[in-house]
């Protein structure tokens, strides 16, 4: 159940990260009545025929420069995670004890004079 939640509330998150335009499109179209009225900037220039396009603009520039900002920020930190802060310094250790193991034939195996792989012998031909 736990996993579940958590699952949905990283999908909302992620849709509304990704959809932010379309959400401020869509209460622009939802409230577009009401913006025109009350919070429109030309309201009182009625041959603009403005109907609350000039807020839409607003909102759209301010969702873009956030957008922005926040990308900005997450490269920012990547730098940071990329190059370390301070010098680090390797010292590695030669170890103290050395371990020999003697060499043993196994056992049931053929151990042959020869090479298995030999170049091809030289033929003088004569005529």
């Amino acid at each position: 159940m736990l996993n579940r939640l958590v699952a949905i509330s990283l999908l909302f998150a992620l849709i509304g990260a990704n959809f932010s335009r379309f959400f401020i499109y869509a209460g622009f179209e939802v409230n577009q009545k009401y913006i025109a009225e009350k919070l429109c900037e030309n309201k009182n220039r009625p041959w603009m025929h403005c109907n609350g396009k000039c807020f839409l603009m607003k909102k759209l520039k301010l969702a873009e420069e956030k957008e922005k900002k926040q990308e900005r920020n997450n490269q920012r930190i990547h730098y940071m995670e990329a190059m370390p802060s301070a010098a680090l310094s390797f010292t590695f250790q030669r170890p103290i004890l050395r371990i020999i193991y003697p060499q043993r034939p196994v056992l049931n195996t053929i151990h042959r004079a020869f090479a298995i792989f030999q170049p091809p012998k030289s033929v003088l031909l004569q005529a």
